[in-house]
C-alpha cells in the first residue's frame, strides 16, 4: 500500500497499488488536485487515522532527527498512517523522508531528488553561536532565536 502526500495529488501520482491518504490532506488542496483526490476516494482509496500513540511515537521521532519544527500537523499523522499500515509513504518533502528514514519507513519520491542520508539536526544561537541538540524557542543563554544547522 501507498500512503500519498499532497504533492502526489499535485503531480498526479499513479501507481496499481492500492493507495490511502488521511482527510487533512484533502484541506491541503485546491482546485485539480482536490478533484483527483475526491475521485480516488470514491474510487477506493483507503482514508486512515492514525492513533494518538503513533502520532506521539512520529513527534519524538521528529524531535530526535531535529525536524519537528519543519513538519505540520498534516505531515506528522501521514508518516503515522504510513507507519502504522507498513506501507509507502509518497512525498516530495525532505523532512518527512528524514523522519521516516528513522523509522524505517518506506518512501517513494515524485517529483525532486530524494535525500540522500539521514540527518540529525543541530541549532544554533543566532546571537552567540551555541549550538544545541534540541531546539528551543529561544536560546537558554542569551534569548536569540535559533536556526537548524545541518550537523554535517
Amino acid at each position: 500500500m501507498y500512503v500519498l502526500d499532497s504533492s502526489a495529488f499535485i503531480h498526479e501520482y499513479h501507481t496499481d497499488e492500492q493507495i490511502a491518504s488521511i482527510p487533512l490532506v484533502r484541506e491541503e488542496l485546491e482546485d485539480e488536485s482536490a478533484y483527483r483526490f475526491d475521485a480516488l476516494e470514491g474510487s477506493g482509496m483507503h482514508l486512515h487515522i492514525p492513533d494518538a500513540e503513533t502520532v506521539e511515537r512520529i513527534e519524538r521521532a521528529a524531535r530526535e532527527t531535529g525536524d519537528f519544527g519543519e513538519l505540520s500537523r498534516t505531515d506528522i499523522r501521514l508518516i503515522a498512517a504510513a507507519f502504522e499500515l507498513d506501507s509507502r509513504l509518497v512525498t516530495d518533502d525532505y523532512a518527512m523522508q528524514n523522519v521516516a528514514e528513522k523509522l524505517n519507513v518506506d518512501v517513494e519520491i515524485i517529483a525532486r531528488d530524494g535525500i540522500d542520508e539521514q540527518r540529525e539536526w543541530t541549532f544554533q544561537c543566532q546571537g552567540c553561536g551555541r549550538e544545541f541538540d534540541e531546539q528551543h524557542d529561544r536560546c537558554p543563554i542569551c534569548g536569540s532565536s535559533l536556526s537548524r544547522k545541518n550537523p554535517a
